[in-house]
């Protein structure tokens, strides 16, 4: 079975942890405070904060903007729970605005109709949906237009850049996850990238207890802290990053060539954007027979995200009408776009999709009745 994700951890990795292993320094320390200003380096800001998961890193930068009871925060319904689920854990509201139909990022004219129907906005969440960036100008000049903060979820997207400008270093901050299966990787982990000092400092400390010094802790805070262990995991598959970033482009650049005539939709890279395709997304009609069909094949696939966040469990006080997101959720289906994948992996990937072309009745056929008996 071709697997839908493949970490990719070498004897460097090993090398590093085993440095940290004999040196005793097993948790928060200086590795980690030189990943942070390495990742913050990569991602063209002054400041990185490390926390424990991406899900804290987003925690954290609303604690450091100041947000909570009383704050709405703008968001996709079509990402990760944790995207709005980090709201809540701030105090603050998630309100969720439409997907645009190709790319599946928020779309900036449904966020622009919510904030002229609001006052209690402090931020837009934006999501750089399968490591493709957003249209960050859009939400820039929302942004700007009605004073509020921006944050960027990057999560899927080291090394993503928009109109030259890498993800992270756009917004007033940017939140990424090292989760194993994300293009890299520090066995768990998160970081908070930013300019901005004031925002670098309230973070650091929120992820620390809210320590200023010794055992002098001035607000309330949680142990969001990295290990040094992670950290050095996390060092050198930064250090690897590029190379993955160009496998994995050539991996899509590959699928998208191979399935232009095919009956799915492939990914839009938009103008301007330079996706690190964490997840290569095709959309179809017939999206779970095709699953069932690349399974036979040999081939895995992820559905991200089955269910949109607001019709979660968890969300259903929140009664909202958002018809794209909820058409998207029935027909995305991610292949296989790892750097793991050789020649042969990607042939069998684009066979197992036009074989299921072939073998789907045609239209026609079906209208008629005239199917083979």
């Amino acid at each position: 079975m071709i697997p839908i994700a493949a970490p990719d951890i070498g004897p460097e990795e090993h090398d590093a942890v085993d440095t940290v292993l004999r040196s005793g320094q097993l948790a928060d320390g200086d590795v980690v405070r030189s990943f942070e200003d390495e990742f913050a380096a990569f991602c063209g800001t002054e400041h990185g904060v490390a926390t424990t998961n991406g899900t804290t890193a987003l925690h954290a930068a609303f604690q450091a903007l100041g947000i909570g009871e009383g704050d709405a925060v703008v968001t996709t319904p079509f990402s990760f729970v944790a995207s709005a689920n980090a709201i809540r854990l701030a105090g603050a509201e998630p309100v969720f605005a439409d997907i645009d139909p190709e790319t599946l990022s928020l779309d900036p004219a449904a966020v622009e109709a919510v904030l002229q129907e609001r006052d209690d906005v402090a931020a837009i969440l934006v999501v750089h949906l399968y490591g493709t960036p957003a249209e960050m100008w859009g939400f820039e000049r929302l942004a700007d237009e009605h004073d509020v903060a921006l944050v960027e979820d990057a999560a899927q997207a080291h090394g993503a850049d928009y109109q030259g400008d890498r993800v992270g270093s756009i917004g007033d901050v940017g939140c990424f996850s090292f989760y194993p299966t994300k293009n890299m990787t520090s066995g768990e982990g998160g970081m908070l990238t930013t300019d901005d000092p004031g925002i670098a400092e309230r973070a650091a400390r929120f992820c620390d207890h809210g320590r200023t010094s010794g055992y002098d802790h001035a607000v309330l805070g949680h142990n969001y802290r990295m290990t040094n262990l992670c950290a050095a995991i996390g060092r050198v598959q930064l250090e690897r990053l590029p190379e993955f970033t160009v496998a994995r482009r050539g991996n899509a650049a590959y699928l998208t060539d191979h399935l232009r005539d095919s009956a799915v939709e492939t990914p839009v890279e938009p103008r301007g954007a330079r996706s690190v395709y964490h997840q290569y997304t095709i959309k179809s009609d017939d999206r779970d027979e095709l699953r069932a069909h690349l399974e036979d094949q040999g081939v895995a696939s992820g559905i991200y995200y089955p269910t949109p966040i607001h019709e979660q469990p968890a969300y259903h006080h929140i009664d909202v009408d958002l018809p794209v997101a909820e058409r998207a959720a029935d027909r995305v289906l991610s292949l296989p776009v790892h750097p793991g994948l050789d020649v042969a992996d990607l042939e069998t990937i684009v066979g197992a999709v036009h074989s299921f072309d072939t073998a789907a009745p045609a239209p026609d056929a079906i209208e008629t009745g005239r199917l083979e008996q």
